[in-house]
């Protein structure tokens, strides 16, 4: 029972992600209702069966301080999937400025950029248009959502009408 469970705060906003069985605790003792079940999934006990779920709702509001994405070398990896963002390798990463920081380039999302060794080194203290590097992919800061449901490992189908809202929110 490896999966996660995406939970929603009564106004059905993004809160957490949580384990199938913390998900199942909170439905059963009332403190939650089930949205949605994971596709035809069941837990078992010796004499029944309940449905798994995928997305719960808290029956209470439950006040959460504002939720951003940590900038750390961890989440632009993740942001990027692992991969370097001038010519794709999973090897040797590090991060690169793509305005460096000699030139004034902030240490924000979207001044930064997962890169091999081999690339940062290539690109040095230039800007990938000047270095003839293009990114990949134009650096963004994820939302909240959008990180649970790109970065969380997991494919749920389910979660997409409840963090897709999110997202462009």
């Amino acid at each position: 029972m490896n999966s996660r469970v995406l939970v929603l705060n009564q106004d059905y906003s993004p809160l957490m992600v949580c384990s199938v069985e913390r998900a199942f605790i909170l439905v059963f003792l009332n403190k939650s209702e089930m949205i949605k079940p994971a596709n035809g999934h069941k837990l078992h006990t010796i004499s029944k069966s309940f449905p798994m779920p995928s997305v719960i709702r808290l029956n209470r509001y439950v006040n959460a301080p504002y939720k951003g994405v940590n900038l750390t070398r961890q989440n632009i990896f993740k942001r990027d999937n692992s991969e370097c963002q001038y010519c794709g390798t999973r090897r040797d990463l590090t991060l690169d400025h793509v305005l460096p920081s000699s030139r004034g380039g902030q240490h924000s999302w979207i001044n930064l950029v997962t890169a091999c060794k081999k690339c940062n080194a290539r690109k040095g203290d230039r800007t990938p248009e000047e270095a003839d590097m293009p990114l990949k992919r134009k650096p963004y800061k994820p939302s909240y959502a959008l990180f649970l449901r790109d970065v969380t490992g997991f494919s749920h189908t389910e979660w997409d009408d409840f963090l897709e809202a999110k997202a462009s929110a």
